[in-house]
């Protein structure tokens, strides 16, 4: 059989006259790959998280054209299905490994780093190998293009990511951890390599490099914060036990302490939620045993998130007006909170009976105004084995029916931090427009422009001094 491979090989390259031209990507089409390591590959890619960045709202599963918000501007994530022509059907296993590990496309051209290869650059060649195995053989291909990714200056100049790279990708193996069991090593494996924890929790500096000195601390993720995941006791999920940590991340749901949505919600949907539960059990116990820290949103507190708030409801003060008096008093809030959301959540927060509709007291959504007012705009969508959990979105267009203008979702978030949360109402409209756009923007492409031009200016009026210079030499 291999004698025939090697055959088939020599004709098709000798009859395209391609003697010169590596032939793997071709022995690729003849390549085949056992079934258990293609199953392999499958778990890792969803250990990995894969399906949810490189598919778009209802799109065909991995063919990429999902639009990602990011501070420098909008990503869109490309097709990833064995496609010749739009995915990566051509790559060698080694250009596979330099994408998912360097992120360095095959053509030579670098990604950009919200495809998180600085975790993966820890997988294993094994889990690599298999990785390849089921995008090549258990996915398939796509024949859909995606709209390229524009970037502002210098951003959209992809060489400049290999400088990020040597700046601050370390792709060097996991460094030993004597004493540790393992159960703790692979669950240091997974929340930092495939699972990629930190791409999402860790803050990020001035250049979008993680710090990771804070490493899950929390750090603003589009319109959606990802809190503090140490085990500091009210700043991070130190009052979470392993098991509860284990059951979030197979429901997406804490009774009385959090509630997934957003990115998370994906990612419990499409990852954590099918892992097998060694492997949940294993990330909790590895993030359990993190540093404790104390920083970036609602440092300081003596109170953890999930411990705040109380029933309650300003129904007396709307009772008996009109809708639109409501909205023109300072109850507005609370007229917006009684006509959208009380016949889900309850008069006085609490909820339904059976948690589907979760309480708002206890909650760490209205405890953070970032991702209080992102579940407002963009909604709750998760889905696992307990079932379908959906809040509808208020932040659609203004003709939809679910539409609330950034006052009204600003009138709505301070009603539900003053009554259920930490009491102190910190939402503008202003905010709430950021959000709605996607999230707090960086200003590293506006001082790398202006940095640009500075350097132009300096060279025209040096080029002006020396030809002023010549010609009065001449003279």
């Amino acid at each position: 059989m291999s004698a025939l491979i090697t055959f088939l090989r020599a004709a098709i390259l000798a009859g395209a006259g391609l003697a010169g031209w590596s032939g793997s990507v071709l022995a690729q089409g003849l390549q085949s790959f056992d079934p258990a390591t293609i199953e392999r590959g499958r778990y890792i890619a969803t250990a990995s998280d894969c399906i949810a960045c490189h598919t778009a709202h209802k799109g065909t599963p991995m063919a990429g054209g999902l639009v990602m918000s990011s501070p420098v501007g909008e990503i869109v994530s490309t097709n990833i299905t064995p496609s010749r022509r739009f995915g990566i059907g051509g790559y060698t296993e080694q250009q596979f490994a330099d994408a998912v590990r360097k992120g360095i496309r095959a053509d030579g051209q670098a990604l950009y780093p919200a495809m998180p290869y600085t975790s993966y650059a820890i997988m294993s060649d094994a889990d690599v190998h298999a990785l390849y195995a089921y995008f090549m053989a258990g996915v398939p291909a796509v024949e859909q293009a995606t709209k390229p990714t524009e970037l502002p200056f210098p951003m959209n100049v992809r060489a400049s990511m290999k400088v990020w790279n040597a700046l601050f990708l370390d792709d060097q193996p996991l460094p030993p951890a004597p004493g540790k069991s393992a159960q703790w090593l692979r669950g240091r494996y997974l929340a930092e390599g495939a699972a990629h924890c930190g791409t999402c929790h860790t803050p990020r500096g001035a250049l979008m490099q993680e710090k990771k000195l804070l490493n899950m601390a929390g750090s603003q993720v589009g319109a959606w914060y990802a809190p503090n995941i140490t085990p500091h006791p009210t700043a991070g999920i130190g009052s979470w036990s392993e098991e509860e940590l284990v059951q979030y991340l197979r429901t997406g749901r804490l009774e009385g302490k959090a509630q997934a949505a957003g990115s998370m919600a994906e990612a419990i949907t499409y990852s954590f939620s099918r892992l097998e539960e060694d492997d949940l059990k294993a990330i909790a116990h590895y993030v359990k045993t993190l540093p404790a820290v104390d920083a970036v949103e609602n440092a300081g507190s003596v109170r953890s998130r999930f411990e705040q708030g109380h029933p309650g409801n300003e129904l007396a003060a709307i009772r008996g007006k009109g809708y639109a008096a409501g909205m023109a008093g300072p109850q507005r809030g609370a007229q917006v909170y009684s006509a959208n959301c009380a016949s889900c959540h309850g008069a006085d927060g609490q909820g339904t009976a059976d948690g589907y509709y979760p309480s708002l007291f206890h909650n760490s959504a209205t405890v953070s105004p970032t991702n209080l007012v992102a579940t407002i705009l963009q909604g709750v969508d998760r889905e696992t084995k307990d079932g379908h959990v959906f809040m509808p979105p208020f932040g659609e267009q203004p003709n939809a029916v679910n539409h609330l203008s950034d006052d009204d979702v600003a009138a709505l978030a301070n009603y539900l931090q003053v009554r259920f949360g930490t009491g102190a109402p910190s939402v503008r409209p202003a905010d709430v427009a950021q959000l709605r756009q996607g999230g707090p923007r960086s200003y590293l492409p506006l001082l790398a422009q202006a940095g640009v031009g500075a350097g132009v200016l300096a060279l025209i009026v040096l080029l002006v001094v020396i030809v002023r210079r010549r010609r009065g030499g001449k003279a």
